[in-house]
């Protein structure tokens, strides 16, 4: 498989001295959903991104991040994390033969999560408080180490993530009627967003579906209180004609069960947000909706025992 940075090189930050650092991301299933499309009136497609290699969307953006970090001469890189970016930087910077730390509060990650940054040898680093703590603590690592920082504040991640939208205009044919995806921090929908915006056809209606409860929602993927890219998000959704969509933990719950037993998708809390947004009226019967499904449910076996069967 070529990989995906060679191919959308033509449309991604790389020089000629770009290292490429890889683990084989993208090209992820976009999986059309039979039996929910028949009882929600839509034809929907679920964009299964728990395929990439640490289960995670995250892994797009990091192959680029990291390639970047290396060929810029890094020392390592760091990020703050509610679990996915922390279990893809761990992975990449490892890849490539980089320090990694990550930077966590305390209680706000599934274990999952710190056991696949365990593995392959990063350090974790442990504050009081929330994500935002976190994050002011990464920085400043960042600073007084020489690390780079891979949250989705660093461009190259985003830059990475919007491919994820090329290879679903190239499968489909064009953009969706509808995109509807999680919203915690509000990266990957600026790099939805951006990525459609360049492969052409439009934009779709973009629909970004938050926690009611941000600051302590069992999806914890998406547990950031304030979202570092809401600006973009907002001009996405006004843009494309879309809007953000709130919901409760119950219609997290019932989405993340109705992926399991519906379709056969085991995914992650946070990423069922997608799918429990489809119920407040946001697509109009016959069209295409793609629903991005962001995580792999091992990355919070918890949430089994947690959420029910």
């Amino acid at each position: 498989m070529t990989p995906l940075l060679e191919r959308y090189r033509d449309v991604l930050p790389l020089s000629a001295s770009t290292p490429i650092v890889t683990l084989g991301e993208g090209s992820t299933p976009l999986i059309r959903a039979e039996r929910l499309s028949a009882k929600l009136g839509v034809d929907l497609w679920l964009k299964w991104e728990g395929a990439n290699p640490t289960g995670s969307f995250k892994d797009r953006g990091m192959a680029v991040a990291v390639s970047k970090a290396l060929e810029d001469g890094a020392r390592g890189v760091v990020c703050a994390s509610t679990g996915n970016t922390a279990a893809s930087a761990a992975a990449y910077a490892a890849r490539a033969g980089l320090d990694a730390v990550i930077v966590h509060a305390t209680g706000a990650v599934a274990l999952g999560k710190l056991g696949q940054v365990r593995a392959v040898g990063a350090r974790l680093m442990e504050v009081d408080g929330t994500f935002e703590d976190a994050f002011a603590a990464s920085l400043e690592l960042a600073e007084q180490e020489g690390y780079t920082v891979v949250n989705s504040t660093n461009p190259h991640r985003l830059e990475g993530q919007k491919t994820a939208a090329f290879e679903i205009v190239e499968e489909l044919g064009g953009p969706p009627d509808v995109l509807v995806l999680p919203y915690g921090g509000g990266g990957n929908t600026t790099a939805y967003a951006r990525g459609f915006d360049e492969a052409g056809g439009g934009l779709p209606r973009i629909v970004p579906v938050e926690a009611k409860q941000r600051g302590d929602t069992v999806a914890s993927a998406i547990r950031i209180r304030e979202p570092v890219h809401r600006a973009t998000v907002e001009d996405a959704v006004a843009r494309s004609g879309g809007r953000v969509v709130p919901v409760g933990e119950d219609e997290l719950a019932d989405a993340w069960r109705t992926l399991a037993h519906e379709e056969g998708v085991f995914c992650e809390p946070a990423s069922a947000a997608g799918l429990a947004g489809l119920a407040h009226g946001v697509a109009g019967l016959g069209e295409r909706v793609v629903c991005v499904v962001t995580g792999h449910g091992l990355k919070d076996p918890a949430a089994v025992e947690l959420l029910g069967t």
